[in-house]
């Protein structure tokens, strides 16, 4: 049991511990005490309001929990995004709702609602909590005020909301305090300022302590304050609905209609309307699953988790909604993910095809072909782009935040931005293939900047670049505030990586099968098969080790095993039954201490003894590799079967490290804890892949 105790002062929560909430413009990280610990508003890449995960003292938090030693539970609803956090004691159960509400018809006109709802009830006996509401603007480097305001939005009583004003933002919290049992008076709710001061805050938090029994619900509503409000005079009540000869159902129902549709009366009423409207929209999205294998239940988690990764209004998805969480507690390896990687995206887009939901892919790809129109003056592609399509992501060292555990330094941006990874172009172009071929199929002027994209593939498939990791190394120390200098050196040098070559050959392929497909005009077909052929005699020709029998990380250095060429058969550049594919993966399976990168049934990237990645520290077992081996193993597996059962087995294995609701992070540590951002779109890609070609295959053999 998960025992926690009020009165000894908290610490970090485990990364593992901590669950996701969203609604396609952003996402919440909650802890399993009930405390928001990650919060960035309006948008994914906005500044966080709380932070809590990053600095235990002055990052920011959203917290309620019980006052006195407690256990506790969390789980989502079932087909949900909506999460449920219980405390439970010997005197009573609380169940805490948490939810960023949806409309049920996801394509109603009607504006979004940047609501974060927070549901306190008592099941069960009696409780006494806690509410702490303490942001912190700006990634806590903003002063605010705190002021308590009349509320003219609630209906029924005269109570006052709490504002929370900073430079470029202002927060209200409102409440609701309700019974939902007969003869069960309404709760008191009184809340009160807190002083954060001597642990960094640069304005006044406010707190509540609550005394609820079984019967009595409150809902608290932090919400960005709406930029016009409805009139004290449109408010309804008793009174006036007395005096003009109609029930106060009906006045509500009228004056609701003259208000703002961002600023709606809070009721209890509305409030369920919208706990069921955001339950049925994730009920219904999950529904279109085409997928009927095994694990059903991690593949549909998986699913749930890549949607909260979409930022609507342009289709981008994020890589993850978090931000310099450690990829090795005390390292430096602390990344800001809250962008839209093309290779990230491109395989998360894949794994919604295979599972039925073309939507989305055709609103990725739309995204995409609109950076192609903006391509950069040589024709090339940026590796990533924010959420809103720019080019500009400076990487900015937060040196007053403490970082997870004290794992500094914590960045938000990312420098990796211009880097030269070619084998974005592979992930691009299966991802376009796929999407024509499922989704909407491409029109003519679309298929003009593919082409010309595949002719730049073409033209630059024999240099070096950085590949998939974007390893990096920096040019002296940096400040807070100063932008991140980089120089592209891996051993102070781009190399010509495996990987890389494979999905250049990947680029080429998809584009020949477009034209093959489609029919579509192409007037360098000649130069994309030549190319496309010479490409593939050139990895087997100098990515190949005869003497280790296995392909090397890159033309240079054959004798360093990267996981990454594991993607091989997945792509369908090489049989998963050829000998030299075998002969690597079988290399790979070995443990670190005998020259392979598997330990416990988990994978590493790479070995960062034997590699310079210019970046330091350690890091752990990478669940995208473990997945990737998965699906190699599978693959294999139809032609030797001992490989298939060391599939399910790792496969089995991973799951285990999955956490309490079923979310995975980037990185599994050696004592079994995550690591790295959460949730990562990456991991849940994979896992949807390898789930789905592992189940597929083993109905097909009857295993």
């Amino acid at each position: 049991m998960n025992v926690q105790d009020p009165s000894i002062e908290r610490d970090y929560i485990p990364i593992a511990d901590h669950a996701i909430i969203g609604n396609l413009r952003t996402a919440a990280l909650v802890s399993l005490d009930g405390s928001v610990e990650s919060y960035c508003i309006p948008n994914f890449d906005s500044p966080s309001v709380f932070a809590r995960i990053l600095d235990k003292y002055k990052g920011g938090h959203f917290s309620i929990a019980p006052t006195v030693q407690f256990t506790t539970k969390q789980n989502y609803l079932p087909n949900s995004n909506i999460l449920q956090t219980k405390f439970l004691n010997d005197e009573g159960v609380v169940n805490v709702t948490d939810f960023l509400p949806r409309h049920e018809n996801g394509d109603s006109p009607a504006p979004p609602l940047f609501w974060l709802v927070r549901r306190v009830e008592v099941i069960r006996g009696v409780a006494s909590l806690r509410m702490e509401c303490a942001p912190a603007f700006n990634y806590a480097r903003d002063e605010h005020t705190t002021e308590f305001l009349p509320d003219d939005s609630v209906q029924y009583c005269h109570q006052k909301k709490v504002v929370f004003r900073s430079p470029n933002l202002e927060l209200d919290l409102r409440y609701v305090a309700e019974a939902t049992l007969d003869n069960v008076p309404t709760p008191e709710v009184n809340i009160d300022y807190l002083d954060l001061s001597t642990k960094g805050h640069l304005g006044p938090a406010v707190c509540c302590d609550l005394s609820l029994i079984e019967g009595q619900r409150v809902t608290f509503v932090l919400r960005i304050c709406p930029e016009k409000t409805g009139t004290p005079e449109a408010r309804p009540t008793q009174e006036l609905a007395d005096r003009l000869g109609i029930p106060l159902e009906v006045l509500i129902a009228g004056a609701s209609k003259m208000r703002p549709q961002d600023d709606p009366f809070l009721s209890a009423d509305l409030l369920e309307h919208l706990f069921r409207s955001t339950n049925q929209y994730w009920n219904n999205w999950i529904r279109k699953s085409t997928y009927d294998g095994s694990w059903r239940e991690a593949v549909n988690r998986s699913a749930l988790a890549l949607k909260l990764l979409i930022y609507e209004p342009t289709g981008a998805v994020v890589a993850s909604p978090t931000f310099s969480l450690p990829e090795c507690i005390g390292g430096t390896r602390n990344w800001d993910y809250r962008a839209s990687w093309i290779r990230d995206s491109s395989f998360t887009l894949y794994a919604l095809i295979r599972l039925g939901f073309t939507q989305e892919a055709n609103a990725y790809l739309e995204f995409i072909f609109d950076r192609l129109r903006n391509k950069n003056p040589d024709g090339s592609l940026q590796i990533m782009y924010t959420i809103h399509g720019g080019k500009d992501l400076p990487e900015i060292k937060l040196s007053h935040l403490d970082g997870h555990k004290g794992s500094k330094p914590v960045r938000i941006g990312n420098g990796a931005a211009n880097h030269i990874q070619l084998d974005i172009y592979g992930e691009l172009m299966d991802c376009i293939y796929l999407g024509q071929k499922f989704g909407r199929p491409l029109g003519y002027d679309t298929w003009v900047l593919v082409r010309d994209l595949v002719d730049y593939v073409v033209d630059h498939c024999r240099e070096p670049d950085l590949s998939i990791w974007s390893v990096r190394v920096r040019k002296g120390s940096l400040e807070s505030k100063s932008v991140c200098a980089y120089h592209r050196e891996v051993r102070g040098r781009e190399r010509h990586f495996t990987y890389s070559k494979i999905m250049l050959w990947v680029a080429i392929d998809r584009g020949i099968r477009i034209v093959e497909k489609r029919s579509l005009p192409c007037p360098q077909r000649s130069a994309w098969y030549a190319a496309r052929d010479a490409l593939y005699e050139e990895i087997m020709a100098k990515a190949w080790n005869p003497t280790l029998k296995v392909f090397g990380q890159s033309y240079e250095e054959t004798d360093v095993l990267d996981s990454a060429v594991l993607i091989m058969p997945l792509v369908f550049f090489m049989a998963p039954a050829d000998p030299r594919f075998v002969s690597t993966l079988k290399q790979i399976l070995k443990s670190p201490e005998r020259g392979g990168l598997t330990s416990n049934n988990l994978v590493y990237r790479y070995d960062v003894a034997k590699t310079d990645d210019g970046v330091g520290g350690k890091e752990g077992t990478f669940c995208l590799c473990t997945l990737w081996c998965v699906e190699a193993l599978t693959r294999a597996g139809e032609y030797e079967r001992p490989l298939l059962t060391r599939a399910i087995a790792m496969f089995e294995d991973f799951l285990l490290y999955s956490n309490h609701v079923g979310l995975c992070t980037e990185e599994v540590s050696d004592a079994g804890d995550a690591l790295g951002n959460a949730v990562q779109g990456f991991t849940h890609v994979t896992l949807i892949s390898a789930a789905y070609n592992l189940s597929r295959t083993l109905t097909r053999l009857k295993y």
